[in-house]
């Protein structure tokens, strides 16, 4: 029986993990780094079928992005991994939305939206009872009222206008949805 040194034996351990790891576990662990954050957030790796990588992608743009880089992608992964793959099929079939993925996603607020109130609290709750439908409408008109006291008025119609409105269409947006619609015979340009 021959002794060898503790080194030796940890890298023959470390050697034989190695072998027994899946390529596709192997690809999961390094995907980020070879692909970069920002590619990471939109793509997930799905499977590895005869030597194909199948990647899903949050929208079809980034799968044809990625379709052209697949062949500098493919030498990057063949220098990481312990599998030769031969090709990459980017698709967004199999897409899967990470909570992770939703915190880097833009999320648009109300503010930047036309008929935008400005100053009202969004989280409003109405407080009449939930089995008294005629006292809720009551409340929330009650509500709708002294929100739209200060807004200017539709030039064409005169009801409380948001600002936004008025500056994008000039008038209020039922009274532009009427100037665009298919009986009013005014045409979008």
């Amino acid at each position: 029986m021959s002794l060898k040194p503790i080194n030796n034996i940890l890298s023959v351990l470390e050697t034989q993990s190695k072998w027994n790891e899946q390529p596709f576990q192997q690809l999961l662990k390094y995907w980020s780094e070879i692909v970069g954050a920002t590619v990471a957030a939109h793509t997930q790796p799905v499977s590895i079928q005869r030597d194909v990588l199948r990647v899903a992608t949050s929208s079809a743009a980034w799968a044809q992005n990625l379709t052209f880089e697949r062949k500098r992608l493919l030498l990057k992964l063949n220098d990481r991994l312990s599998v030769s793959l031969v090709d990459l099929h980017f698709s967004t079939a199999g897409w899967r939305r990470h909570k992770d993925n939703l915190s880097q996603e833009q999320i648009i607020s109300p503010q930047e939206h036309p008929s935008y109130l400005g100053g009202t609290d969004s989280s409003c709750k109405l407080t009449a009872p939930a089995f008294d439908a005629n006292a809720t409408f009551q409340h929330w008109a009650k509500k709708v009222q002294a929100r739209s006291q200060n807004l200017p008025l539709c030039p064409a119609c005169h009801c409380p206008t948001p600002l936004g409105e008025l500056q994008r269409w000039q008038v209020c947006s039922i009274c532009a949805a009427k100037q665009f619609s298919p009986s009013s015979g005014k045409i979008l340009r």
